[in-house]
């Protein structure tokens, strides 16, 4: 279930997020891949909103079923934001990292604006799913759970929460997804080389912090593309370009430990694991207005 689950998120990810097709035929034309089942997927990500009967509490619920565990909890003040990473059942599927928005946070006016989609939703729609039936899932996870936002609320949400504009329109659409550098091939495998192979074939990098995210022991590297501006149809069929989904790549370095360990004998539990608050912070801009309008 859960290879049929991930299966269908990334189809229809890779259908509204141009760049993934470009990414893909870049590095297959650079023998970086042969085929695109080649990449290491580092990790998926999902937006949530932090109401009863929603958020993170609701979402996890399908991946714990698929054996995931609950990690680490990080915290974004200034966006409003919490999040979790989960690992994953096996080293061959991807990290999950969810956040959800704070909106007891926001103005009474912002709060007024979700609330008045999120109340829609009357229990937790996750309880009512079948979660081993994989088509059941894969729809529930492309499907509205509100009403399609006016253009007047999304702008007004976007006014003060970026975030919140996207989830209100997107709702639990992918993201982005990681692509996992340290096992290409030399020259291509660091955060460096790849941004420098990404913007040679004309690609934009979110430059919020830098394009390179740091943690502070210099063991996790990230950066991103900043998401394309795809037309979008509002109620009443009011057509805007919004932001759309993004690409992030990640470079997570031997463990100070193993670093003397032959290099062919290196797996996942030998680099760095989970995330860090501060790269996050800095790539969930990638679908802010100060990126998208460069």
């Amino acid at each position: 279930m859960l290879d049929y689950v991930l299966s269908g998120l990334m189809q229809r990810y890779q259908e509204r997020v141009p760049d993934v097709a470009g990414i893909i035929a870049a590095m297959i034309t650079e023998n970086l891949i042969q085929v695109p089942e080649d990449i290491e997927n580092d990790h998926i990500a999902f937006r949530t909103i932090g109401v009863p009967e929603l958020g993170i509490q609701s979402l996890e619920k399908i991946f714990l079923h698929y054996g995931y565990t609950r990690r680490d909890a990080y915290q974004f003040p200034a966006k409003k934001l919490d999040a979790y990473w989960y690992a994953p059942p096996a080293p061959n599927y991807p990290r999950i990292f969810i956040s959800e928005l704070r909106v007891k946070d926001l103005s009474a006016e912002a709060q007024k604006i979700i609330a008045s989609y999120t109340k829609e939703v009357l229990v937790d729609p996750v309880s009512n799913l079948d979660l081993n039936d994989g088509p059941a899932v894969d729809t529930f996870l492309h499907s509205a759970l509100w009403r399609t936002p006016t253009w007047e609320d999304y702008e007004a949400l976007a006014a003060e929460s970026e975030y919140a504009a996207w989830v209100i329109y997107n709702r639990y659409y992918l993201n982005h997804f990681t692509i996992s550098l340290q096992n290409l091939p030399a020259s291509y495998n660091t955060v460096a080389d790849f941004n420098t192979f990404l913007e040679n074939a004309g690609f934009i990098l979110n430059d919020s912090g830098g394009k390179i995210k740091e943690s502070p022991d210099h063991l996790l590297l990230q950066s991103s593309t900043v998401a394309k501006m795809i037309p979008a149809t509002f109620a009443g069929n009011d057509v805007h370009k919004i932001a759309g989904s993004y690409v992030e790549f990640a470079e997570r370095r031997v463990l100070p430990q193993f670093a003397d360990m032959p290099a062919d004998q290196i797996t996942r539990e030998h680099r760095r694991e989970g995330f860090e608050a501060g790269n996050a912070d800095r790539i969930f801009e990638s679908t802010y207005s100060s990126q998208t309008s460069k």
